[in-house]
Order: C-alpha cells, then structure tokens, then sequence
C-alpha cells in the first residue's frame, strides 16, 4: 500500500506552531491549491487542504514561511474522527514529512510584508482591523554553483571501449 501526497501551493494564513506537554513541536496550516481546470466562468477553483508539520521541521517551517508563501509538501493522508454535539465529525489531513520553498527568497518577504501591511490595515479598520526546507533532498535549494569545467575524470582515453 502507499500514502504518499506531494502538493503545491500557497498559504492561506501564517502557520500556527504550538508544543506538546513533551516539548514537541507542531505546526498547523493550509494550503490552497489550484485545480486543474476551469469552471464555467473559466476561473480556476481551488482546494484548501489542512496540513500538520512536526519536530524541528514545524520550527523551521514556521520561521521560514507565511501568508502567500509558495511551498511544496511531502507526506501522507490522515484521517481522524471525534465527537463533536453528539454528531460523529470526520476530518483529512496531510502530515508533511518533509517541505520545499518554491519562491526566491527576496519575493517570498515582499509578500510577506504585503501581507503584513494589508493585515495591519485590515487590523485597523475593524478596530475603528541554500536549504529551506527539512530533508528535502535539495529540492527548492538555489544552487548558483556551475558545474565543474574540468572534464578530467581520471579515466585514460586508452582505457574506454570504443
């Protein structure tokens, strides 16, 4: 069997990170991601997915995103169920074993500061309203490093076959 889900998309709010009574760290969010298609209207639609992140990778997460970060996840599918008003309450999420930044880092802070901004305005009208990710296998790293341009290999031109 296999459980594995990898998505892309934005997020929908600032990730919230909170520890266990142990100590542990973990971190909720959701994503919004794009369908495939269009509707009717031939706007693209979305999906929200709720994600949990844990450990030192919540921490990072946490430190390294926000509202409108592009980011891509690694993990599986879990479902839960639990009472709620004596009506039996489902829900999916995505525990995220690993994560990827998906934009420039300088982009991801001036939407970052966008948002902030719009959010301090929001405030105030109610009012008066490198490696990024945990083992992420080099993805989402921006590695300005040529390739070497030495093709010396330390084979000998009399020891290939052809």
């Amino acid at each position: 069997m296999i459980n594995r889900t990898v998505l892309v998309g934005r997020l929908t709010k600032d990730p919230e990170i909170r520890y266990t009574q142990s100590g542990t760290a973990v971190a909720n969010f959701t994503m919004a991601v794009n369908r495939q298609f269009t509707n009717a209207n031939g706007e693209r639609e979305a999906d929200f997915i709720g994600c949990i992140i844990w450990r030192k990778a919540a921490e990072n997460f946490c430190n390294y995103t926000h509202k409108g970060s592009l980011v891509g996840i690694d993990g599986r599918i879990q479902t839960s169920s639990y009472e709620k008003e004596g009506q039996r309450v489902y829900s999916t999420q995505v525990v995220v074993d690993s994560f990827s930044l998906l934009e420039p880092k300088q982009q991801s802070q001036q939407r970052g500061q966008q948002s902030n901004a719009s959010d301090a305005l929001h405030d105030n009208f109610e009012q008066s309203n490198n490696t990024y990710g945990q083992n992420n296998n080099g993805y989402g790293q921006n590695n300005n490093n040529p390739a070497p341009s030495n093709n010396d290999f330390g084979i000998n031109d009399d020891d290939l076959p052809f």
